[in-house]
């Protein structure tokens, strides 16, 4: 190499060099920003849902249980999942601790509805239909607290989902104006590897709580009131 080749290869690597140590700060400032906006969202989670998270002989009653949908199978089967959320609400109705049950999922598909597979599997069980009213616009845990509150004027609600959900969740309808307690269901801990996997993910929802709270964004879809609830409550 040739003396002028020596001198312009070394400022080409010390700018290689300033490059790569400026990318290493920016990757260690993004996680680092990460993992605070996940320890904050915990702190808020934990922080407005304490004291409002019940096991299912203490939980106080209120009008209504919010079950929050999860995956519906191909034939229309509740997973696992979702059937001990929809066991656990019919227990609840069972012993009087609500008097109807607001099943919200999603419904965005034609082919994939989850507030029907509810409806259905509670109906199978012997709940009956006049309790059960369906929300097809539950996308995300925000989206069914929403709409739960102004659509459907639920102000007291027990929320029913697993425990590593159950938090965010009523810390989500308590900051969206429902008087929600929760309980949560451990039964289907043996899936040990999609629990895990679920508290992992339960990780970052939790930013996303957060946010959208700060936000207050509107939910996917609104409309008119919808008078199902107030039937439930008057027929149960």
């Amino acid at each position: 190499m040739t003396r002028a080749g020596i001198v312009g290869a070394v400022p080409i690597a010390i700018l290689v060099r300033a490059a790569v140590r400026r990318l290493v700060t920016a990757g260690a400032l993004l996680v680092a920003l990460a993992v605070l906006a996940m320890a904050g969202g915990a702190l808020w989670t934990r922080g407005v849902s304490h004291g409002h998270v019940y096991d299912e002989s203490t939980v106080p009653a209120a009008p209504v249980a919010l079950v929050l949908g999860a995956q519906v199978y191909p034939d229309g089967t509740p997973s696992a999942y979702l059937a001990a959320r929809l066991d656990l609400a019919k227990r609840l109705l069972d012993a009087g601790k609500v008097r109807a049950i607001l099943l919200s999922g999603d419904h965005s598909r034609w082919e994939y509805d989850e507030p029907g597979a509810m409806q259905v599997y509670l109906i199978a069980r012997g709940v009956p239909a006049s309790q059960l009213v369906l929300d097809y616009a539950g996308f995300d845990t925000y989206d069914s607290c929403a709409r739960a509150r102004r659509i459907f004027g639920v102000r007291q609600a027990v929320v029913v989902t697993q425990t590593f959900h159950l938090d965010r969740a009523v810390a989500l309808c308590r900051s969206l104006g429902v008087d929600a307690t929760g309980v949560g269901d451990d039964s289907v801990r043996w899936m040990t590897a999609i629990w895990q996997r679920n508290l992992v993910r339960e990780r970052l929802a939790v930013v996303k709580a957060l946010a959208d709270v700060a936000s207050r964004r509107d939910p996917v879809f609104l409309g008119r009131y919808e008078t199902g609830v107030d039937d439930a409550l008057r027929a149960g």
